[in-house]
Formats: structure tokens, sequence, C-alpha cells
């Protein structure tokens, strides 16, 4: 656990640096003014649109990882977007953490004005004001890692979030994480299958924890997911909808007929 611990922390401590560097620009004040000031219907319901019946597909718009490294030096990432919505995604994650994942607010923006499905921020939500500067900046869901946030915070978000209008996906890894996002009242969870220890990826890591999750609450599966076969093991163990990263960003040109492809493997 503890290296695990080590370099999330080391992540959420850059970004409250991030955040430290963004107040001095906009102030917390300014940026709460901005995003209540849009309305809270505005945008697209991410949760219904996970919510739909068949496996969901959230696409991943990545141009790097802690794990992978570099994994798209041509970044075409509005076209890369456009290519899930054409595809069938049901929504599209864009990374904005900058120093691991080369991600940009900007990238966010541009794919708000291009698309017409869901868009949820990856980021590592260490500071409310993350919360409001992602409803300016045209995101429909955040996400929340209960690893990094202590349960009074992980509320204190979901409620800043809900009142905004986003949902709020929390991220969990492990039995005692699960346990607490149902606590908080979460009503989406996600299991991120890799082990931020070592890196290691294990599909079962959803499948197990599947159970402890209410069925009333939308469980989403992350990172790892290669394959038909690993989107066949999901359908089949009840998981609501699929984050998928790294497999999208390698297709290349093949990219809408594999997603396609893997929608048509998770109708069961």
């Amino acid at each position: 656990m503890e290296k695990r611990l080590n370099i999330l922390e080391e992540i959420a401590a850059k970004t409250r640096e991030r955040v430290a560097e963004a107040k001095n620009k906009v102030s917390l004040e300014e940026m709460k003014q901005q995003a209540e000031s849009l309305n809270a219907e505005t945008g697209f319901p991410f949760e219904n649109a996970i919510k739909k019946g068949s496996l969901s597909f959230i696409c991943e718009v990545k141009k790097a990882s802690p794990s992978k490294g570099l994994i798209a030096g041509d970044f075409p990432y509005v076209e890369i977007a456009k290519e899930y919505e054409k595809g069938g995604a049901s929504a599209i994650s864009v990374l904005t953490e900058p120093y691991w994942f080369m991600g940009s607010n900007e990238y966010l923006k541009e794919i708000r004005a291009a698309v017409d499905i869901p868009i949820i921020r990856k980021d590592f939500t260490v500071d409310e004001y993350m919360i409001y500067e992602a409803k300016v900046i045209g995101a429909d869901a955040v996400l929340l890692i209960c690893a990094i946030l202590d349960d009074d915070s992980l509320k204190k978000y979901m409620q800043t979030a809900d009142k905004l209008g986003l949902s709020a996906l929390v991220e969990t890894h492990d039995e005692e994480e699960v346990n607490r996002a149902v606590k908080a009242g979460a009503r989406l969870i996600g299991v991120n299958n890799r082990d931020l220890r070592n890196f290691t990826v294990d599909i079962n890591n959803s499948l197990r924890l599947r159970n402890l999750v209410p069925d009333n609450i939308t469980f989403v599966s992350e990172s790892g997911i290669k394959g038909e076969k690993e989107i066949r093991e999901l359908a089949q163990g009840k998981v609501d909808g699929v984050l998928i990263g790294e497999t999208m960003m390698r297709a290349g040109e093949s990219r809408i007929e594999t997603l396609k492809s893997l929608i048509k493997a998770g109708q069961i």
C-alpha cells in the first residue's frame, strides 16, 4: 500500500502546487462565481449515459501515463475524440494532469466544442477549486480518488459537484475504498484494475469488488482492458461501464472499428 500511496501522494502534492498557481491567476471566489453562473442543467448527463443498460464505454484521450510513458507522440486529440463519438462511445475521458499524463485544460475545452457526448475531467482532484474549474472548462463529470481524499473531503466534493450539475466518478481499488465510497453516497463507483504499487493489472479486481456495490450504484471498471475477452468477462460480471484508454489510443487508424468491435463484444 505504501508504494501505491507514494506515487499518488507525489501526483497529489504536485497538483496542489498547480492549484495554488491557478488561484493566483483566478481566485477561488472568482472561479466559484464563474461555475455557479452556469446553469446546472447545461452540459450532457454523464451518469445517464453510463446507465443505459448494455455495457457503456468511456474512451480516454490520453497522451502519456506513469506506467507506460509516452503513449501518443502524434496527438490529434480533437480528431481522436470525434472518432470515439463516431465509434459509439457513451462518454469521453480527457486527461488534464500535465506532468505525468501530459494533459491540459485546453484539450478538454476544445474537445467539448467538438463532440456531443458527456466528458469526464480525468485529474487528481485535491481541492474544491478543481471542481468549479471543471464546470467552467466544460466537463460533465469529475474523478474523485478515494486513496487521496479523506471521508470529509470526499463527501464535500461530491456535494459540490452535485450542486453544479456534475457527476462524480469515485475511484477505488480495494474493499476498504469501495465501502468508503458506498458509505459516502457515491452514485458512480469505479474500480481501478491497475495496482499502482507495481503497475500490474488484474481485471478480476473489478469482478471481485462488483459484489460489494449495490445494484442501484453505477459500476465502472477502469484500466488495463485490452480486448474482447476482458470486455465479455466484465459484461458477464454485471459491470455497467468500462473506462478504456491505452488500447484505444494505440488503435490508430482502426480506432473506430476497434471500438465498434469491443462494443459488440459487450452486448451479451
